[in-house]
């Protein structure tokens, strides 16, 4: 999985691309916690329109990521999430603790 950080106006998108799955925990990871750790920052996007396989363990960091950002007061959101793994983000009910589009 590759991954693009961009920063507009105190928000940063988290680009992903490829399989997100337990392989990609190092870089999906690392791309989240400078963002944390970034003052600036008050909102981090997930974008997840170059995805094309999720699996639980992509849940899992998502959810992890929510709940650290939660703890220094930072909003998450989903973005471009289709096809498949729209459908899986929605069986697993993320439309209710993630805004998405």
């Amino acid at each position: 999985m590759n991954t693009q950080i961009a920063h507009t106006n105190g928000k940063s998108v988290i680009r992903l691309e490829g399989r997100f799955d337990f392989s990609a925990h190092r870089a999906f990871r690392d791309a989240y916690e400078s963002q944390l750790r970034d003052t600036q920052v008050q909102e981090l996007e997930v974008d997840l329109g170059q995805v094309d396989y999720v699996d639980s363990s992509a849940l899992g960091m998502l959810l992890v990521l929510k709940e650290k950002a939660a703890a220094r007061a930072k909003a998450v959101a989903l973005a471009n999430c289709r096809g498949t793994v729209r459908q899986v983000l929605e069986i697993a009910n993320f439309g209710k603790l993630f805004p998405m589009d």
